[in-house]
């Protein structure tokens, strides 16, 4: 049983760090999506400014934007990926956690039984004559 619960114990730290892992990842795509938005709006007000070059080069600020806007869908949409993979990995780890508690209880359980068993036994040993 102790090779059970060791397996299962090594097998917890896995999938937390891999459920740690896809937890970045998914504040990572979110953190770039909020900067190519910032991008994109800080183009626009540029574009809209008095004293900017939009009115001779309107394509580079038109381009500009459309590529932080394209960065910004994209990197939603690998967040929401990431997230469902948070979500999959999180039951992933309660499963093994709960394979895990129920393993070292039952072996625990396994343990006080038979220490038990050997105090009875060594109660009612025969006494031999001597």
């Amino acid at each position: 049983m102790p090779t059970r619960m060791q397996r299962l114990k090594k097998l917890l730290v896995l999938q937390e760090q891999l459920k740690a892992m896809h937890e970045l990842r998914h504040a990572g795509f979110v953190s770039q999506s909020i900067a190519a938005r910032k991008d994109a709006d800080e183009l626009v007000e540029r574009f809209n400014a008095e004293d900017s070059l939009s009115g001779l080069f309107p394509d580079v600020y038109h381009r500009g934007i459309g590529s932080a806007l394209s960065r910004e869908d994209a990197n939603l949409k690998a967040a929401a990926a990431e997230a469902g993979k948070v979500a999959i990995a999180t039951v992933r780890t309660n499963m093994v956690e709960r394979n895990y508690r129920e393993a070292r209880s039952s072996y625990e359980r396994e343990q006080g039984d038979r220490e038990r068993l050997e105090i009875i036994g060594q109660r009612h040993k025969p006494v031999r004559p001597r």
